[in-house]
């Protein structure tokens, strides 16, 4: 037996679970939220217990000190040894990766240089692998590419019509991301319907803060909303999702606190989406307790947040030619009972239906009718679960 240590850093946080492998038994898990600020978090999961702290955390390099002295003081391990494979989840590969690799020093220098791609997160993940290697020099390090499962796109869906040159200079081109949940919830789905992978059509809906939907067509990527960057796609928590692109010099020429491009998507990153719209919040929550209120913000939001999920939902009934089942999950996906409804009777005209009974929250599972001619799902997605299996696997070839 041996114990893996799956890590998805963000720019300011760190979530980790550590597994018993084989087994693939969690026996802790982890959040460290605030990196960089004061006041920073430390929580930490393991049986029927819960510790947290609070402390000044300077960086990604204090918060891996921390969760693993948390492992030796709360006992979950005895000693780092026991520790033989950390995997870290990295949102951008571009075209330079098409599988999960081992991290040495040339692969490192490449996710830093991707950070273009995805520039709210590859320089978190870039950290989160700096820190694990400068407190565990010897520790196999295993890089996990959300962009990896869609390799599988052919250049007619994942080039853009642009003259080739940029394609071929610069690499422009469609990416995704989130595809090591795409893949997990196709799996799992799998299992649930019965059928081989190989065989089915799915529309997998991952719809949390950021939110991508992908079209899997017997076990492969050949179309995903995400593109360039994460920020393309249906309407997020922060990021606005596809826009008219000649906006973006007409913003820079008109709106005096828009100085330049760089200005413009840092506000269509971050200052848009369900926060920019509703100028309250990006959580789901939080919009519907405003839709409660009868606050017409919260409204607008919410609807139109519902309107780019029925349309890229529905594109993708196009590009499978029907599909066997959708799923849906991260945090909104597997939790927004309201969402689900309001974007599946949207669909009513592919013969969807949901079971009232079963779309409640907190079920998991097949929430379709029995008269549903496509399979509705709710799974919970476990991106870290992924990760770890991946470590396992590279390490063999060691």
């Amino acid at each position: 037996m041996t114990k893996t240590v799956s890590i998805n850093a963000g720019s300011s946080s760190l979530k980790w679970q550590l597994y018993e492998m084989p087994e693939e038994k969690v026996l802790a898990k982890g959040l460290i939220e605030r990196i960089g600020l004061k006041n920073s978090i430390s929580t930490v999961r393991f049986g029927d217990q819960k510790e947290e702290q609070v402390l000044d955390i300077a960086d990604h390099i204090q918060a891996v000190k921390i969760l693993l002295d948390d492992l030796i003081k709360l006992r979950i391990i005895k000693d780092f040894a026991e520790i033989t494979g950390v995997g870290h989840r990295i949102v951008a590969g571009g075209e330079d990766f098409e599988d999960s690799t081992i991290v040495d020093n040339e692969v490192l220098a490449k996710i830093e240089k991707l950070s273009a791609l995805a520039p709210l997160h590859n320089p978190a993940n870039a950290a989160g692998i700096r820190a694990f290697k400068e407190i565990l020099p010897d520790i196999t390090s295993v890089a996990v590419f959300d962009t990896a499962f869609h390799t599988t796109m052919q250049p007619a869906t994942y080039l853009y019509p642009i003259p080739p040159k940029y394609y071929e200079e610069y690499q422009i081109r469609k990416y995704g991301a989130h595809g090591t949940s795409h893949r997990y919830v196709a799996q799992e789905a799998a299992k649930i319907l019965g059928r081989s992978l190989d065989e089915l059509k799915l529309i997998t809906a991952h719809i949390g803060n950021g939110v991508s939907i992908t079209a899997n067509y017997h076990g492969k990527s050949i179309d995903t909303s995400m593109g360039f960057t994460p920020l393309a796609g249906p309407m997020m928590g922060t990021r606005s999702g596809d826009i008219d692109p000649a906006i973006i010099p007409y913003l820079v020429e008109h709106d005096p606190n828009l100085k330049d491009s760089a200005a413009v998507i840092n506000m269509l990153n971050k200052q848009s989406g369900l926060a920019g719209v509703s100028e309250s919040s990006s959580d789901m929550r939080d919009i519907e307790a405003g839709i409660k209120a009868k606050d017409p913000k919260a409204v607008l939001a919410y609807n139109m947040f519902i309107d780019r999920l029925k349309k890229f939902i529905g594109q993708y009934f196009a590009v499978l030619n029907g599909a066997d089942a959708i799923i849906f999950t991260a945090g909104i996906g597997e939790n927004a009972v309201n969402m689900r409804n309001d974007v599946i009777q949207g669909l009513s005209w592919f013969g969807i239906e949901l079971d009232p009974a079963k779309n409640v929250f907190g079920y998991t599972g097949e929430i379709s009718s029995a008269r549903s001619k496509v399979k509705v799902l709710v799974i919970p997605t476990d991106e870290e679960l992924v990760i770890a299996r991946d470590v396992e696997r590279l390490k063999k070839k060691i």
